[in-house]
């Protein structure tokens, strides 16, 4: 019978870096399209990035070895077909496919999903259940491969700073400060707060992405970023009124307000409310 040990799945995330150029302009467009489709970043001229790749496979421990998959086969998997072909390179004009697709981060991480699958390359002992690719701290694209279907979300992060108190007006002083702590300060406490936004979807076959990154930064800046930063979350902000608004309950309202209000399906809302602390509210 084989031991427990050896029953349980294990995951294994393996990370890798490169920098590549791209541009974000579709030759067949006037300058006011290409400004139109991608804002910002509309530009006939490269700009670079540090692009960050992790990719987790999952399987069982060989009772042998101890491991799920020798380390060494995934590097040489995503230096072989990852790195060297992306790795201080042009996209637009150096990795075969994007010629004709716009060079997105969405875009680039399907296709090195396409790469890292073709042919199967992975022992049957092992599936590949995750890669995240990083554009910059703040941005990243994950494709999760569930059960019977793949999901694409991107993720974008913000930052404010805000005061709060945790105390509940129907507990005694004393049970306040057994509960919450030095959380219970009369005058409360404040956090450099980090929210990370994760929307879920098929990118657009005209711009590659999963959402209008500046739609999305003004609705999320607009709806919450603005409202919080530099407030106290107890006195300053309606929807928190007569709540103890723990990061918890922070995070749900986030969650709540941001529903149905941004340029793609909401999945997820991350609130990181210190380097140990941070709090998850997913969609069903």
């Amino acid at each position: 019978m084989m031991s427990p040990l050896f029953s349980r799945p294990v995951s294994m995330t393996r990370r890798v870096s490169f920098s590549s150029g791209h541009r974000y302009w579709l030759d067949g467009l006037s300058e006011e399209e290409n400004r139109s489709l991608f804002g910002n970043w509309a530009s006939r001229f490269n700009h670079g990035h540090n692009y960050v790749l992790d990719v987790t496979v999952e399987g069982h421990m060989d009772s042998t070895t101890c491991m799920i998959l020798n380390i060494k086969r995934i590097d040489d998997l995503l230096k072989e077909r990852v790195v060297s072909k992306f790795d201080g390179k042009s996209v637009n004009d150096e990795v075969p496919g994007f010629q004709n697709t716009v060079p997105t981060t969405e875009n680039m991480l399907l296709h090195i999903y396409d790469l890292l699958t073709a042919g199967s390359p992975l022992p049957e002992v092992v599936r590949l259940t995750h890669i995240k690719l990083a554009e910059t701290p703040d941005l990243a694209v994950e494709l999760i491969h569930l059960e019977n279907q793949m999901q694409l979300t991107l993720t974008r992060s913000y930052e404010f700073a805000a005061s709060h108190r945790l105390h509940v007006p129907s507990l005694s002083q004393e049970e306040n400060r057994e509960m919450f702590g030095k959380c219970n300060n009369p005058a409360g406490h404040g956090h450099n707060y980090i929210l990370e936004v994760t929307v879920a979807g098929e990118p657009s076959p005209r711009t590659g992405m999963i959402a209008d990154l500046e739609a999305l930064d003004a609705k999320v800046n607009e709806l919450v970023v603005d409202r919080y930063d530099h407030k106290h979350l107890n006195h300053d902000v309606p929807e928190l009124q007569g709540l103890v608004p723990t990061s918890e309950i922070v995070a749900a309202k986030i969650f709540e307000t941001l529903d149905g209000k941004l340029p793609a399906k909401l999945q997820k809302v991350r609130l990181q409310e210190t380097a140990r602390n941070a709090f998850e509210v997913s969609a069903p």
